[in-house]
């Protein structure tokens, strides 16, 4: 394991009528946003949350006054910190902020983000690399998922070891190459919903006001999801994100059984949610094992996110799961699986127990990660002033 370090700690300061918060601007696989260290930020939860919104530019849609990209792939940010856990290097929070409302979602897990958070923490000096590649694990403190992250840290001339952004890996919904972020995921199932199958069944009919019964599995290995055949909804499974986000007959039958799944899975009222995640299933157009479309959760994903991919390619395993429907075969105990998205495909390494094979008991995948700025980010100080709490630490 890397050495960690818990003692360097950059402040945020008054800066006129502005607050200066450190932060790294970074993108995380197919998502970006800010990094802060989390404990630079305000104790006080709703102060931290008023904090990101005015980072960001919410609720205004366009977030014109912020560092949000309108959108919700781009409205996202991570606070991370050293492990206080036995076992854990580093340990995060995930912030979901949507573009036009006033609230932030620190329930659900992000994996995209999740790839830029080692790079954050060695940019930061909370882990310091020994040795060529540098192996982490981390915790993510929304759900309690663990997972092992594996960056490049060669030598630098001046005698350290630096993060390597360049190199050969290609993601699908990123331009160009990038050194390679390997993800294993230690323990994913039930992260927010409790358990693998939340309802026990690989198959559910629900019922949903003007749509009647609809087949579905709800899941959950690190995101929960409802699978549904896009047929069944009136689509192709082959539209783009942009005929999907215009449809808004398709997108109102999409919520409704949203709403439904989401009660069904023990998530209770999920109008205000982000999840559960929404992922329409096509066989497969390309030599894929299935395609998909996922809404996260109006608005389509230009590919799909991390932990969409790892528990739609689980779906694809279990016998009787609507996925399982329409995939090409998949068999083995190291199953690969491919989703095709809009943006290309993702491929997901699924080990299974040898003695039940339709148990998932670990899975791996490959990232990519960039740090974009650093500097400050500035909020108003009648957002947060942090004078009085500098005073305290000088004292």
């Amino acid at each position: 394991m890397p050495g960690v370090t818990a003692d360097r700690i950059s402040r945020a300061r008054p800066r006129g009528s502005q607050t200066a918060i450190p932060c790294l601007f970074m993108r995380g696989g197919t998502s970006r946003g800010p990094f802060f260290d989390a404990r630079a930020l305000p104790e006080d939860t709703r102060i931290r949350d008023a904090v990101l919104l005015a980072a960001l530019g919410s609720p205004d849609p366009r977030q014109i006054d912020g560092i949000g990209g309108a959108h919700p792939l781009t409205s996202k940010a991570g606070l991370v910190r050293p492990g206080t856990a036995l076992g854990v290097d580093v340990e995060w929070t995930f912030a979901q902020v949507q573009p036009g409302a006033d609230t932030v979602d620190t329930t659900a897990n992000c994996g995209n983000m999740l790839a830029a958070v080692l790079p954050f923490a060695i940019e930061t000096g909370m882990v310091v690399p020994t040795a060529d590649r540098t192996t982490a694990r981390v915790l993510t403190r929304n759900t309690g998922m663990v997972a092992e992250i594996t960056v490049p840290t060669p030598a630098d001339p001046a005698g350290g070891r630096h993060v390597a952004y360049a190199g050969p890996a290609r993601i699908d919904g990123v331009p160009g190459t990038a050194a390679p972020v390997e993800i294993g995921f230690l323990d994913t199932a039930g992260s927010v919903a409790g358990s693998l199958l939340p309802t026990g069944n690989a198959r559910d009919t629900v019922d949903v006001p003007g749509l009647g019964p609809v087949d579905v599995t709800l899941i959950d290995n690190g995101q929960p999801l409802a699978v549904v055949a896009a047929g069944r909804l009136g689509a192709t499974g082959y539209e783009t994100p942009v005929e999907i986000d215009a449809d808004e007959e398709l997108k109102a039958r999409v919520e409704a059984l949203r709403l439904v799944c989401g009660r069904a899975m023990g998530l209770g009222d999920v109008t205000d949610k982000n999840y559960p995640k929404m992922t329409l299933v096509a066989p497969p157009s390309r030599d894929g094992t299935l395609s998909t479309r996922s809404l996260i959760p109006r608005v389509c994903h230009q590919s799909i996110g991390v932990l969409a991919a790892v528990t739609v390619a689980t779906a694809c395993v279990i016998e009787g799961s609507v996925a399982a429907d329409i995939t090409t075969t998949t068999s083995g105990t190291d199953v690969i699986v491919t989703v095709e998205h809009p943006s290309g495909e993702f491929t997901v390494t699924l080990g299974l127990d040898p003695d039940d094979p339709q148990r998932v008991v670990r899975s791996a995948l490959l990232r990519t990660a960039r740090l974009l700025m650093a500097g400050d980010l500035l909020v108003p100080r009648s957002v947060w002033d942090p004078a009085p709490t500098l005073q305290e630490v000088t004292a």
